[in-house]
């Protein structure tokens, strides 16, 4: 493909707002799409994001905004969306442009809830775009810390590599490191499940656990997502790799991760509606966790951890009894 692609970034939050700061650095011109037109007009009056990481200012020169995503598909050879799961059909639904000849990264750390896919099979199977022109952008990364230009790192995973060497050295900077792996499967699983690890690293918190658990946890919990990962897509993987491993300890562990506020506040008595309202940002694993536990009644695998997250979530069991049963599971 062409070495000097058009970018375009498909989404209004936190990490939309991260990848086009990164971006910016390298382009000298990239078309952003998000919803919110009133947005939209505070970014190019005051040149940054009203709503999310409004510390990052922008060179507006260098942004083409909209709020038609078919202008956005248009102008643009990559595609990297950034857009809750939860949200992803409804968006594309708007959709009047061919997706046939992009090259579409992922930046969505969840599964789509009308196929019960991760994003790049949502694409592959919905519509028709060969797994060479799909990608993932995974961590260990948090928007708040690229917005504070804090020493970052990105794997970028794409059945072809030129492609994901393209994506990685626009995203790269004095501040970001990125690497490329081949992994686009398991590394955009990772990128789901560990947000589930992470409400549960929350309600322990909430409920009274230290850090002597949370560190059984965590352990217990690379080890569950190499067994959920190899069932669903086996091939030669480092599951302590940063893209694995990594991902999971900063999500599980930040004061950034809002996966484990949310089960933070969880652990602590509040009710699911409660602490989505009090939330100003989706917490991806709340969704994700309801897919994974329906798709692992197929694969089989043992997941102690997800089906805890799951009872207190969707069948309303109580937290304090869910862990206690589950600490006599893990070692």
């Amino acid at each position: 493909m062409n070495e000097s692609p058009k970018f375009a970034v498909i989404g209004g939050g936190s990490w939309a707002t991260a990848i086009a700061k990164m971006l910016c650095v390298n382009q000298a011109e990239i078309c952003w799409y998000m919803r919110n037109q009133n947005a939209i007009d505070h970014i190019k009056t005051e040149k940054h994001n009203p709503n999310y990481l409004s510390s990052v200012e922008f060179d507006t020169k260098k942004l083409k905004l909209t709020t038609d995503i078919n202008e956005a598909v248009s102008y643009a050879d990559i595609l990297i969306f950034a857009i809750p799961s939860a949200f992803l059909n409804t968006e594309l639904e708007k959709l009047t442009e061919s997706l046939n000849d992009k090259v579409i990264f992922s930046a969505i750390k969840g599964i789509v809830p009308e196929t019960f896919l991760i994003v790049g099979e949502h694409f592959h199977k919905q519509y028709d775009i060969p797994y060479e022109n799909i990608g993932v952008i995974t961590g260990p990364c948090h928007a708040e810390e690229v917005a504070l230009e804090r020493l970052s790192y990105l794997t970028i995973a794409c059945a072809d590599a030129s492609k994901a060497k393209i994506v990685a050295k626009n995203l790269n900077s004095n501040y970001i490191k990125t690497k490329i792996s081949d992994d686009i499967i398991g590394t955009e699983y990772a990128a789901m499940l560990k947000n589930i690890y992470a409400i549960a690293a929350g309600m322990a918190h909430g409920l009274g656990y230290g850090d002597n658990f949370q560190a059984l946890l965590m352990s217990n919990a690379i080890r569950e997502m190499k067994k959920f990962i190899r069932k669903v897509h086996k091939m030669k993987r480092n599951i302590n790799d940063s893209a694995y491993l990594g991902d999971l300890l900063v999500t599980g562990y930040s004061v950034f991760s809002r996966n484990r506020m949310f089960g933070n506040m969880i652990g602590k008595g509040y009710t699911v509606k409660s602490a989505m309202m009090e939330m100003s940002m989706v917490a991806e694993g709340y969704y994700a966790v309801k897919s994974a536990y329906k798709l692992n009644q197929d694969y089989g695998a043992k997941t102690p951890i997800i089906d805890a997250v799951y009872e207190i979530l969707y069948e309303g069991k109580e937290p304090k009894k869910v862990f206690k049963k589950l600490t006599d599971k893990l070692d």
